[in-house]
């Protein structure tokens, strides 16, 4: 069993998947939005791909913990998700300064600006799962 998790902007969808003992998270892809359809049928490839059972959705909660106008975003792309994959679980992952953490480790990567613009919402998608992970690894889930 895989886990994905996704980092849902209005430009891009970054995309990370477990390895398959749920310890590490890597980038996978960043999808460029077009339309519901194109992204979900995009998404429903990568599911499929790495067989994955749970989408960990970046969940964008203001720095006072509450929930914005990015939340409702990410929870209204989440419920198309939900029909067109009913067989995947869902979890919302409170990701905040996931995408400031991605670019603060691309910048001391000596990556540049125009390079670390392609690849970071997949890097934020990592970071994401990883602290998912993490919390499992912690629980004894696994």
């Amino acid at each position: 069993m895989r886990s994905l998790a996704l980092d849902i902007g209005d430009k891009t969808i970054g995309i990370a998947a477990s390895d398959l003992l749920n310890l590490t998270a890597q980038g996978v892809k960043t999808i460029r939005r077009t339309s519901n359809k194109e992204d979900l049928r995009q998404l429903g490839e990568i599911i499929s791909e790495y067989d994955a059972e749970i989408l960990v959705f970046g969940y964008p909660k203001n720095m006072n913990g509450t929930e914005g106008e990015r939340c409702e975003l990410v929870k209204k792309f989440a419920e198309k998700v939900s029909k067109a994959f009913p067989a995947v679980k869902q979890i919302f992952w409170d990701e905040r300064l996931s995408t400031v953490a991605a670019e603060k480790n691309l910048i001391a990567a000596d990556v540049s600006r125009a390079k670390r613009k392609k690849v970071i919402d997949k890097m934020a998608a990592v970071y994401i799962l990883q602290g998912y992970l993490d919390s499992l690894n912690l629980k004894g889930s696994i």
